[in-house]
């Protein structure tokens, strides 16, 4: 997926959910859209670098929409953070379009959003020979003070709707798949944040001895001189369903 022109600034403030004070590189202190209802937990931090898309659509409330931050690693390495929800479900139709995702290689179609029982899912893959599959997508943009990724950043009884959903599907004989977007490019692995939500951690063991299928990929950020212009999903990474956080090094 291809970035509009970005502006850079420095994040000064999240606040009501949806809003962003960012000081752009120019001087100018604007507010921007923060597309993103969760907790942000990890990746809302006020002094880090951020990039803006601007808008000259005149309905709009707001002429900025925040895409990305930069996050300063415990090793001394930057690695850039998606904030944009509403990206990923193009992020990974993209990559399923063009092969890049190699479990899910040889459908002849792609439906969005398919109505299931109890439940709309991200995708539907059908191929005569393959039959169907059932995709839900979940961004990940949480790395904790461990090294590892985790999801959710908050407790998400929607989440654990989509789980059992596709669990239903499993157990039906329709292949079902749970796919990690990993949309920070300091997270390498991911697991269940028990630590945050133990009711989804606890869920997601359960569907995927049920038969749902758990995988997780990186996003590669490309760049232009000096600026971000694309992401795109990268390779795929290990998940851990078992793995707990360690409280001793500071997780709350």
């Amino acid at each position: 997926m291809n970035y509009p022109v970005l502006v850079p600034g420095v994040l000064l403030r999240r606040y009501k959910r949806f809003l962003a004070d960012i000081l752009l590189d120019d001087g100018r202190e604007v507010v921007a859209h923060c597309p993103n209802t969760g907790s942000m937990r990890a990746v809302n931090v006020p002094g880090c670098r951020v990039w803006l898309a601007p808008s000259d659509n005149p309905a709009r409330k707001l002429a900025w929409t925040w895409e990305l931050i930069e996050l300063t690693q415990p090793d001394g390495r930057v690695a850039l953070a998606s904030v944009h929800t509403g990206r990923t479900n193009r992020i990974v139709e993209e990559a399923l379009d063009a092969g890049r995702v190699p479990s899910l290689v040889g459908y002849a179609t792609l439906k969005r959003e398919a109505k299931v029982e109890g439940a709309r899912l991200d995708f539907r893959l059908d191929d005569a020979d393959k039959g169907t599959a059932y995709v839900e997508v979940k961004q990940v943009t949480l790395r904790e003070l461990d090294g590892h990724g985790y999801f959710p950043d908050a407790v998400s009884e929607r989440g654990r709707k989509h789980l059992l959903a596709l669990a239903a599907l499993a157990e039906q004989g329709q292949r079902s798949v749970l796919l990690f977007c990993v949309a920070h490019t300091g997270i390498r692995d991911v697991a269940p944040a028990a630590h945050l939500d133990p009711a989804y951690a606890a869920t997601l063991k359960a569907v995927a001895e049920r038969g749902v299928e758990v995988v997780a990929h990186g996003c590669e950020v490309g760049w232009h001189d000096g600026q971000p212009v694309s992401i795109t999903l990268g390779g795929q990474l290990a998940v851990s369903l078992t793995r707990q956080v360690d409280i001793a090094l500071g997780v709350d």
